[in-house]
């Protein structure tokens, strides 16, 4: 779910990852009305969570970006640069890149109270990975020893997987554990930031239901009401690490049509969109409608579709390929996003260290000739092939361009399908559901070339949506993990990557470039390093 650039120091039989200590720093439909008076609250775009706000069953960017103001991770990812600081960790330490000691401040405590120990983070941890509990962020557990003896043996879980607890972690005293992986991992440490890596207090394992409506908080803010049209945060008291937030009160406001929520921002009635709908790009509109109160940047997030696992007709390479070449990308982002996006050339976003330019070579470059050529080397593709996007998050434009360029180059019967919102499509995908090909725009979590990859495209990966299963692939990648500094390891994760190219699960399309717009009452609005609105920083200003 977010993008920025990596902080990883190879020390010859020492540390593997150097964490720097942080400075102090500060980060439905249209509602009516004015955004807000002259409290200290502001109302902000938002979309329906696929899950209740539980870190460890998040992989999705509208739960996301709520989720940040209301956990804590021992890492935090600097707002600028996206390099990993330490947050509740005093210190992880590692001579191996296996064997980690993790050593957490003393005194911090829950929204609830009660205290956040070390148990807090290995509860949390074993809930996320253990199969029989279905839990989104399972997958990012499975470096640690034990985690296949955590598992389901089948889809349905019927025997119960051999171990409740992962034998990796092991907790020492209320400040510290350790974490021992299956295999060398070089970047763990700074994987921790993710919210999957959240702690949780004891009372979720006994009630995780009530997290429906009431998610107890590690972070800047907890949650005050949830409900279908309005997810409200008000600061925690009991929060004490560095980036507090400026603003009382964030009210994110559901809208299913961000042309509506847009709409609101111009005329004063909502303060922040994170979402520019497309036909105000054209010809910079938006700046005219937004003039001082807009901003941009670049982003770790790429834009692809997936091709659909349960489609059979989609399973030869040739016709894949073929598709892949049918899209003009250059003419679509200039159409359609007015040059704020850049074509693709890769699966891995330009802002990571290991980004390979050109990785995915002819394939993802327009050719109308080589693409026809392919196509009758496949069996083709009968009746209607549709492209599935979820109406929120202002694709369908795009999806009409693309099967349009499909169409028009293969003669394949390219129809978008709109999706209410982002959860339906994610339910969908989930349930495998849907055929024909897929909107996989994806944001990443953690600042690594291998977050592009592993947890997109590995075999049981929670977000693998094409179900891509490549054993090569899935080896490259633990060899990748274990290399002993970031050169080698970003070398042999371009190795990985060349079997996507091969093997094409899924297209990439393009990168995106945030845009983003707020209220003439408020300042301070900015995207953090993965392009996301750091709403905590946000002020209200002075009347």
């Amino acid at each position: 779910m977010r993008g920025r650039s990596r902080a990883m120091a190879a020390a010859a039989g020492i540390i593997a990852v150097t964490l720097t200590a942080a400075a102090c720093g500060g980060g439905g439909s249209s509602s009516s009305g004015n955004s807000g008076n002259t409290a200290n609250e502001i109302t902000v775009r938002g979309c329906t969570p696929q899950n209740p706000l539980v870190g460890g069953n998040t992989a999705e960017v509208c739960g996301g970006n709520m989720l940040d103001l209301i956990t804590r991770k021992l890492v935090h990812y600097n707002v600028d640069t996206a390099a990993p600081e330490l947050d509740l960790a005093t210190a992880i330490d590692t001579k191996d890149n296996q064997h980690f000691d993790v050593k957490i401040q003393s005194g911090q405590k829950f929204s609830d109270g009660t205290p956040i120990t070390a148990k807090s983070f290995v509860d949390a941890w074993n809930y996320t990975a253990y199969g029989p509990n279905g839990q989104q962020g399972s997958y990012f557990f499975e470096p640690i020893e034990g985690y296949a003896a955590t598992q389901c043996t089948d889809d349905e879980c019927k025997a119960k997987p051999k171990a409740e607890t992962l034998s990796g972690l092991k907790v020492k005293s209320d400040t510290e554990f350790t974490i021992t992986t299956s295999e060398k991992v070089s970047n763990l440490p700074v994987r921790l930031g993710y919210a999957a890596f959240s702690p949780q207090p004891e009372a979720f394992f006994s009630n995780p239901d009530s997290y429906k409506t009431k998610p107890i908080s590690s972070g800047p803010y907890q949650a005050s009401s949830i409900n279908d049209t309005d997810y409200v945060f008000t600061k925690n008291p009991n929060y004490q690490g560095k980036w507090a937030g400026k603003t009382d009160k964030i009210d994110f406001r559901i809208y299913n049509d961000p042309s509506a929520a847009y709409t609101d921002v111009v005329a004063n009635n909502l303060d922040v969109t994170d979402i520019i709908p497309p036909d105000q790009l054209v010809g910079d509109q938006w700046k005219s409608d937004l003039d001082g109160r807009n901003g941009t940047k670049p982003q770790g997030v790429i834009q692809a579709f997936g091709f659909s696992p349960i489609d059979s007709q989609l399973k030869n390479v040739n016709l894949r390929h073929a598709i892949s070449m049918a899209v003009d990308r250059a003419t679509i982002v200039k159409q359609i996003y007015n040059n704020t996006r850049t074509p693709a050339d890769s699966f891995v976003s330009p802002v990571v260290q290991g980004y390979k330019a050109g990785a995915c070579g002819q394939y993802c470059e327009y050719n109308p000739t080589e693409a026809k050529a392919l196509y009758a080397k496949s069996p083709g593709y009968k009746g209607t092939l549709t492209f599935a996007y979820n109406q929120d998050g202002g694709h369908g434009p795009m999806a009409t361009a693309v099967c349009n360029s499909i169409k028009n180059t293969l003669g394949i019967d390219c129809q978008p399908k709109s999706e209410p919102d982002f959860k339906t499509l994610r339910d969908q995908l989930n349930k495998r559901e849907l055929k024909g090909i897929f909107r996989s725009g994806w944001q990443m979590d953690y600042p690594s070339i291998e977050n592009f990859l592993a947890p997109i495209y590995a075999k049981g990966a929670a977000s693998n949506d094409t179900a891509y299963d490549n054993p090569k692939f899935d080896a490259k990648l633990a060899q990748a993990a274990a290399a002993p500094t970031e050169e080698e390891a970003n070398t042999l994760y371009q190795e990985a990557e060349q079997y996507l190219v091969q093997d094409m699960p899924a297209v990439p399309e393009w990168y995106d470039e945030a845009a983003y717009g707020w209220s003439n009452r408020v300042e301070n609005v900015k995207t953090n390093a993965f392009g996301v609105i750091d709403y905590a920083s946000i002020t209200v200003k002075s009347s």
